[in-house]
């Protein structure tokens, strides 16, 4: 099933069609911060993150340093809700990465509403505590941005089975990266009291991450990447990986 396909099969179910949408207007970014100062008081996150909601959620910033939000509309429309622990996890996560790759940008997808709750097309998503990372991409063996920032149609991309995108074969995953960044991701969240309790990715491309140099740290480490998924959340998650966090008990 292509990826155009599944996003009309989703508009047909009724899904908003401003979730989908475009742009990147810092007026309306910045009327939208405004508009959503936060308090002092913690998050909490209750049931699942596929049955569960959010209270005193903090907004992610819209970017930073090294890291950027990757759509306008998906982030006025109140998609970008974390428990405060984990935006501080992410935050220093890209601290780090920072001091480790100076010049590489990172994107962000989506996290919760903020109120936690049901947030279409995500099962899960529900109570802070997961969120969507833009794989990382190179072009000839250099740093990639030119698919980074096209926005919500961003999900509707297609990489095959060796991470090659394909509307242009030379554009490929990093698939060393993406594991570099789930050890960073990992350390941080258990610097803050918290682990990841699975990574969600295309299962034709764990061999691939397993086999770069940090990816052989991964593999060694106890971080869960899922073994098998649906053949359509499989396909989905091609274009970026999806985390879930969980306290440390």
């Amino acid at each position: 099933m292509s990826k155009l396909f599944q996003l009309v099969l989703l508009l047909l179910l009724g899904i908003s069609c401003s979730v989908f949408g475009q742009g990147q207007s810092s007026d309306k970014i910045k009327v939208y911060i405004s508009g959503n100062k936060e308090n002092n008081t913690p998050s909490t996150s209750s049931g699942t993150v596929s049955g569960g909601t959010l209270i005193n959620g903090k907004l992610f910033p819209f970017q930073g340093t090294n890291y950027q939000y990757f759509d306008t509309t998906s982030y006025i429309n109140n998609r970008a809700f974390l428990n405060d622990k984990i935006r501080t996890v992410v935050i220093a996560s890209y601290k780090h990465l920072e001091k480790e790759i100076p010049d590489r940008k990172f994107f962000i997808m989506e996290c919760s509403n903020k109120n936690g709750g049901k947030i279409f097309p995500h099962r899960t998503h529900q109570n802070g505590l997961s969120i969507d990372f833009m794989m990382p991409l190179v072009k000839g063996n250099k740093v990639f941005y030119g698919l980074d920032t096209i926005g919500s149609s961003h999900y509707w991309l297609d990489f095959d089975n060796e991470g090659k995108y394909s509307g242009d074969k030379s554009i490929s995953i990093d698939f060393d990266l993406v594991a570099q960044q789930i050890l960073s991701l990992e350390t941080s969240a258990r610097n803050n009291g918290y682990k990841i309790q699975k990574v969600i990715i295309k299962t034709e491309f764990k061999s691939l991450i397993f086999a770069t140099p940090h990816g052989k740290k991964l593999k060694q480490s106890n971080i869960y990447l899922v073994n098998s998924l649906t053949p359509l959340i499989n396909s989905l998650h091609d274009d970026h990986f999806h985390i879930d966090f969980e306290i440390l008990k």
